[in-house]
């Protein structure tokens, strides 16, 4: 098996309230993925293979990054997260959050609703998500050379849950703390794929950057 290295997308459209609109990036965005692409080639991080999902947000990063024709596989898209807060909403009341601190409390909620079936009309079943992670990320693990997956950060949450065996609440939890173009590593340990890296920004930590560590 080879190493996978996880790339959140780039700080998208923050304002949007639907999943067409938060699937772009911005100014910022951009610039986050194009700082990662000078300091992993600065430092020698170099890549067999370059993947991502098919999200405008995600193939945007990837040539912001340093590659405009990655292997897209629609596996690694994001979970419909817009598309089920608006069914929360209609069906229990529960109010879609505007900012990270909403998105706090949200999370949880909606992802427990989901897992339990109790979210009525759903694109996807969570059961369907997870195994969809699993399987292209094994996939990807038993081809030759390190590869990179530029997508999301519910996807490298369901990464991180199946590599690690995180229970639902731990799994909610991790994904609030995805930092956009974050970088997560999967090294092959046995049989299975094991967490060695999380959330690295290096291409963010200089002062004159902080500005541009974002969550969303």
């Amino acid at each position: 098996m080879s190493q996978i290295t996880l790339i959140r997308h780039g700080q998208a459209n923050t304002g949007a309230q639907d999943e067409i609109s938060y699937d772009a990036l911005s100014d910022l965005g951009g610039q986050q993925a194009t700082w990662l692409g000078d300091h992993m080639r600065a430092t020698g991080d170099d890549f067999a293979r370059v993947y991502s999902g098919t999200m405008t947000r995600h193939l945007q990063t990837a040539a912001a990054w340093g590659d405009p024709a990655p292997t897209q596989d629609e596996r690694l898209n994001e979970v419909a997260y817009f598309d089920l807060s608006q069914k929360m909403h209609e069906q229990f009341g529960i109010p879609v959050p505007s900012d990270r601190d909403g998105f706090v409390e949200h999370m949880p909620l909606v992802f427990t609703a989901w897992q339990d079936g109790k979210i009525e009309g759903v694109s996807e079943s969570f059961h369907h998500f997870q195994t969809r992670v699993d399987e292209v990320l094994h996939e990807i693990a038993a081809g030759e050379g390190r590869a990179l997956v530029v997508t999301s950060g519910g996807l490298i949450g369901m990464a991180v849950r199946v590599a690690m065996g995180l229970e639902l609440g731990s799994f909610a939890r991790l994904c609030l703390t995805i930092m956009n173009s974050s970088v997560h590593r999967l090294h092959p340990v046995g049989s299975g794929l094991t967490l060695t890296q999380f959330n690295a920004i290096p291409h963010l930590e200089a002062r004159d950057r902080h500005h541009a560590q974002t969550y969303i």
